[in-house]
């Protein structure tokens, strides 16, 4: 089942593999983030963070983050900034 997306703030998309390969926790990136429970998604191969709200650098030291665990970014993980008209709904589901 494809994942809505909502507008107006940032969602961070990775791939399942490469979040387990990277060693990194739940915990940690909602400490990181102050996420709830509905802002860390999982679906099949595709891990959804977001939306993200807050001030701050967090979702860019989270990217940060993820690229010293190796991760690269696009081919292991992707941020889709939320910027699009509240008239659009967009959907996200793992190509697998």
């Amino acid at each position: 089942m494809a994942l809505e997306i909502a507008n107006g703030a940032p969602t961070l998309f990775i791939r399942r593999e490469a979040y387990e390969r990277s060693g990194l926790t739940r915990e940690q990136v909602d400490e990181r983030l102050g996420l709830t429970a509905d802002e860390f998604r999982v679906e099949r191969d595709l891990i959804a963070v977001g939306p993200i709200y807050g001030e701050g650098d967090g979702l860019g030291d989270l990217i940060g983050e993820l690229e010293s665990r190796g991760l690269v970014y696009f081919d292991d993980f992707f941020e889709l900034t939320g910027n699009w008209p509240e008239w659009l709904r967009l959907h996200a589901a793992s190509a697998r």
